[in-house]
């Protein structure tokens, strides 16, 4: 008998993973990954999670990507490895999503799986901010109040923080 519970089933409607699982179908996958992550429908197993978040990763799906490197990141489901969560993080963002750009720059930024970069910091941050993702907007508002991988200009930090405050990040208003 499996330890594992899953959500109710019926004679007319099977456990929901089992209609998640279609081979090959990464949007599922994922949310059959989060199923297990949130022990939601199924009890929380974070390896499992990353077994569902994988097989959608390897289908190229962004959200997939960036579930699997906060994965890595956190050492949840797997051995903690933050050079293979930067791997991750970079495939999600260079497909564009939002949050993997902000998290491949805290990366850069401090050095964590990559080497220190803060120009390619500051290269990911603007990535995102462009996006209206508010932590980025703060974040590259610092690199150029300090000059960090941008030549320091604190129009353009000013700017920044501003674009960021008017989506109530308190950290930009305290910046202001």
């Amino acid at each position: 008998k499996s330890t594992m519970t899953l959500a109710r089933s019926t004679p007319n409607f099977p456990p929901l993973r089992l209609v998640l699982a279609i081979p090959g179908e990464a949007t599922s996958h994922y949310k059959l990954g989060l199923m297990y992550a949130r022990g939601e429908g199924a009890l929380r197993d974070d390896a499992e999670a990353v077994r569902w978040f994988r097989s959608s990763a390897d289908h190229g799906y962004a959200l997939a990507q960036y579930a699997l490197a906060c994965m890595y990141s956190a050492g949840q489901g797997v051995a903690k490895d933050a050079a293979e969560a930067s791997i991750w993080h970079r495939k999600a963002a260079d497909q564009g999503y939002d949050r993997a750009q902000y998290a491949l720059a805290r990366m850069y930024s401090v050095g964590d799986g990559v080497p220190q970069d803060h120009a390619e910091a500051a290269k990911w941050y603007r990535r995102a901010a462009q996006q209206g993702y508010a932590h980025a907007q703060n974040e590259l508002g610092v690199m150029y109040e300090r000059g960090l991988g941008v030549e320091q200009d604190h129009a353009e930090a000013v700017a920044w923080y501003r674009k960021a405050a008017d989506q109530d990040h308190a950290q930009a208003r305290n910046n202001l």
